[in-house]
């Protein structure tokens, strides 16, 4: 270990490119440490954070209640699997569905874990409590949607870069237009097989796009006329980013600790990752009331880690630390700063063409081709002047700070990404 803590960022990218997948094409920054919203590279060079390891550290780097949890814990308990019963589980368990107004909750590690986990819970629910001829059931889904990339996720992907050559795809799943209540009302009434509804309140890999008012209290209530679940994938927008409990909380910034959401957006099936470790360990929960979650019996679906002691007890301090520091209030006011200031600097350059988003998660939209390299280049400029942050689809820069922002740091921020535009040459 002496001898790897002292790699230079070539060494480590090279170590990377020679004995590691090429499955990711990170930003050529090299981190050995992070506190707060700050991330330093080996060489000692300090950046603020703007993806947030997309979205898992809203709480901040090291928050030390979450690492605190994870340490004590670890000292004592790491994992039993579920053969047996640990002291933390349940706690955990009643702790969250508490928190989020559900009755049951079933662990898993990753989000795409989780969505898998959702999806064979509606499929389950379809057939035993809804009547669905078995094997008929159909979910839907939106265009352009991110949930994950394991084989049944990427069959309803529109990524061909995800799905190309990792076929044969599973069936079962009808993609509409995302924000297209039309496209949803269409296919519910074409259909008695439609098991469920699979959405992200916001699509963040798709470059932030913010649905219009009233889609997702409209879609719940179509889904309900139908008795179709409404399933909310909740693992980057949850846990605060959005300047809400949950992005399905409607209009409030969570004045209250705690918060379940508004009742007309509240989703049967809530999915959650990311965030609800506060980025310190892999974990994920599917949460849902009694009516759904029932179906699932001993067998049927399960992971040797997932529940585990140190997830329980880290996964508690993280959802703490976003009550006791009121980060949906912050990131509600510091999300309308950012798209106040960007907008307003959007009318002087041209390089920009908007700024969009919800609390902070926020993207801009770069004045160029989808393919071109100007997204990219700008971050490599944004790196270079304190500040990562990555593209996605080609032409869109996604920001998402950790929750734990200042203001006075936010308008540093804003200045260094202001200030990089206005100076970047194509």
């Amino acid at each position: 270990m002496a001898v790897l803590n002292k790699l230079t960022s070539q060494e480590a990218i090279a170590l990377e490119n020679k004995h590691g997948a090429n499955n990711y094409h990170p930003l050529p920054v090299v981190l050995s440490k992070g506190e707060g919203v700050y991330v330093w590279d080996v060489e000692g060079k300090k950046y603020y954070d703007f993806l947030s390891a997309y979205s898992a550290v809203n709480q901040g780097h090291c928050h030390p209640k979450i690492v605190d949890a994870m340490t004590n814990q670890a000292k004592k308990l790491s994992l039993t699997s579920r053969a047996f019963h640990n002291d933390m589980l349940g706690q955990y368990e009643k702790f969250a569905t508490e928190y989020f107004g559900f009755d049951k909750l079933l662990p898993m590690n990753t989000g795409a874990e989780a969505v898998e986990t959702a999806l064979k819970i509606a499929r389950k629910w379809a057939y035993e409590v809804k009547g669905i001829e078995e094997n008929k059931a159909e979910i839907i889904v939106c265009e352009n949607n991110f949930h994950g990339r394991t084989t049944t996720i990427i069959s309803f992907s529109n990524d061909e870069v995800a799905r190309k050559n990792f076929g044969p795809y599973t069936n079962g799943f009808i993609k509409i237009e995302y924000d297209n209540l039309q496209a949803l009302k269409e296919t519910l009434e074409s259909s008695k097989n439609i098991a469920a509804f699979l959405v992200e309140p916001i699509q963040g890999e798709a470059g932030v796009f913010v649905p219009s008012d009233g889609y997702l209290a409209t879609a719940k209530e179509m889904c309900a006329a139908h008795n179709v679940l409404f399933i909310a994938d909740e693992v980057q927008t949850g846990i605060a980013r959005t300047g809400r409990l949950l992005a399905t909380c409607g209009n409030c910034a969570c004045p209250e600790k705690n918060c379940s959401g508004s009742p007309e957006t509240k989703p049967d099936i809530l999915i959650l990752g990311k965030a609800l470790s506060g980025g310190a360990y892999p974990v994920s929960a599917v949460l849902a009331n009694d009516v759904v979650m029932n179906v699932i019996g001993p067998g049927n679906h399960g992971s040797t880690f997932g529940g585990n002691p140190i997830a329980a007890a880290v996964a508690m301090a993280a959802l703490e630390v976003v009550a006791d520091e009121e980060l949906a209030i912050n990131a509600d006011k510091l999300g309308n700063i950012f798209r106040h200031e960007l907008t307003e600097f959007c009318k002087t350059n041209d390089l920009v063409k908007s700024v969009r988003g919800r609390g902070l998660l926020n993207a801009i939209l770069i004045n160029d081709i989808e393919d071109s390299s100007t997204a990219w280049d700008i971050c490599m400029k944004l790196r270079d002047n304190g500040l990562l942050a990555k593209p996605t689809h080609g032409n869109i820069i996604r920001f998402a700070p950790p929750l734990v922002m200042t203001e006075v740091q936010l308008m540093d921020c804003i200045s260094i990404i202001t200030k990089t535009i206005s100076n970047f040459k194509k």
